[in-house]
């Protein structure tokens, strides 16, 4: 390894005897562990608000899981933007030690684009409820799913800003401040939303809006807290990310969407084809999708450790590749995938033998009247314990792409694994063969299990074709 390589990855020194997937497993795990626990946070903004819903009513929870189906798809579509920051500052400081201007670039035009997405985005959001019932959604739920969206709305400009610098902290390798700004974030939305639902301390009995307004001020709370945490942390402060905050660099800009857009449209056929789910659950009546909110909701913690895993992997790749490191490239990504099968091979033995118990901590198993809703969460998530093995896969690998820059050809293996294969098995096991809400989850391993085979051979080649180009342009 060069003099170069020994300065961009530090503990490779102090590593002679130790072999190399070790020392890469022990980085991605101290640059992993506070990203796990802010996602789990951030998880648990929402996760607060599934579990206030399901002991207020289970129209409610209903109504919040159609109503999200749409929020998120927006939310996405930004996230491209604000998570680009991330691989472009790795490359960065990958190729020299420090890159003050273009790191600040980078940040300020990211925060640029999300002022510039965030207000269409917004309005649309507000036709929420029109939308669900022009899909055929209950008009009931779809009513109650639209006034809680329409609040919700409010917030993404700030949840979004938050995932700009959440994403320059985890580049710098400090991810810490997000950790603590997320642990206060969980806390505050845990009141508002326990006092607006139920109508505590004096305050109206708000049910289903309530949870809406305390997760639209909980996302502007997390922004102001971490812009603040930024300016108070000496590693983060140094690179003055407002500086000239009203300059222009438009080679940053150009690459924030080349690089973000095709980011946010493979979150968001991902992420649509699983909310997709849930809107097919909306035929079957409202235990069903109550039952399928939980059985997600459950699975989506535990991806919380993988992608956390995954999000070190797109640091470490990213530095790798900006200082020209091929081998290092594939050992982040090979040892990342690693750690997160390995985790989530304990998740699914627990999920297949304990959904029972999993499901009791969403909703009370003693009262008959959610009977049907139980039955029907065991089912899914067995059939979720299958399938986490396939979800870490993909996006493990898939990050790790996005370290590399690798933004198109990921966003069609997305398309095509969930649009081509898996939403036609959706339709083909629902209706076809009469499986209902288990034809639905049958079609989510599918979808995943073509998408990780395919990001895994895209990886193989990507890794070893820039190897050969960056060998050529050395020799």
């Amino acid at each position: 390894m060069t003099d170069t390589s020994l300065k961009k990855f530090p503990e490779t020194a102090t590593a002679h005897a130790t072999p190399a997937w070790i020392v890469e497993a022990r980085a991605l795990t101290r640059l992993a562990g506070p990203i796990v626990v802010t996602q789990l946070a951030q998880m648990g903004v929402g996760t607060i608000d599934v579990l206030l819903l399901g002991a207020y009513s289970k129209d409610a929870l209903a109504a919040s899981a159609l109503g999200l189906s749409l929020f998120y798809a927006m939310w996405l579509l930004g996230m491209g933007p604000a998570v680009a920051v991330s691989p472009m500052i790795a490359h960065t400081l990958g190729e020299r030690r420090f890159g003050a201007p273009a790191v600040r670039a980078s940040v300020r035009m990211a925060l640029w684009a999300v002022l510039m997405m965030s207000p269409p985005m917004m309005i649309l959001l507000f036709f929420a409820g029109d939308i669900l019932q022009a899909i055929g959604e209950p008009v009931g739920l779809s009513r109650d799913a639209g006034a809680f969206v329409r609040v919700l709305a409010l917030g993404l400009p700030f949840t979004l800003a938050f995932n700009v610098l959440r994403g320059y902290a985890n580049a710098l390798s400090h991810p810490r401040a997000p950790l603590i700004v997320m642990g206060l974030t969980v806390a505050f939305n845990a009141t508002l939303a326990y006092v607006l639902i139920f109508g505590h301390f004096g305050a109206p009995r708000m049910g289903l809006l309530g949870a809406g307004i305390a997760s639209a001020i909980s996302f502007a709370f997390s922004f102001f807290a971490l812009l603040a945490a930024v300016f108070l942390t000496p590693t983060l402060a140094q690179y003055r990310i407002l500086h000239r905050f009203g300059r222009a660099s438009w080679p940053k800009f150009a690459e924030i969407f080349k690089l973000g857009m095709p980011i946010g449209m493979s979150m968001i056929f991902e992420a649509m084809f699983f909310n997709s789910g849930t809107l097919i659950m909306g035929y079957f009546g409202t235990a069903s999708v109550a039952a399928h909110q939980i059985a997600l909701n459950a699975c989506a913690l535990a991806f919380m450790m993988p992608l956390g895993v995954a999000t070190a992997a797109t640091v470490r790749v990213g530095l790798a590749a900006g200082a020209k490191d091929m081998p290092r490239v594939r050992l982040a990504g090979i040892t990342a995938t690693a750690l997160g099968l390995l985790f989530m091979i304990v998740t699914g033995l627990a999920f297949a033998i304990f959904p029972r118990q999993i499901v009791g901590f969403y909703i009370d198993a003693s009262d008959p009247a959610n009977a049907d809703v139980i039955e029907h969460a065991v089912v899914f998530l067995r059939m979720g314990a299958a399938f986490q093995l396939f979800d870490s896969a993909q996006v493990t690998i898939g990050l790790s792409l996005r370290g590399l820059k690798d933004a198109q050809v990921p966003m069609w293996i997305n398309g095509a694994s969930y649009w081509i294969v898996g939403f036609p098995a959706a339709l083909l096991l629902v209706f076809g063969l009469g499986l209902e809400g288990l034809g639905v989850w049958i079609a989510f391993i599918v979808g995943l299990f073509v998408c990780s085979v395919l990001m895994g051979l895209r990886f193989a080649w990507m890794s070893g074709m820039i190897g050969r180009r960056v060998a050529a342009a050395s020799a």
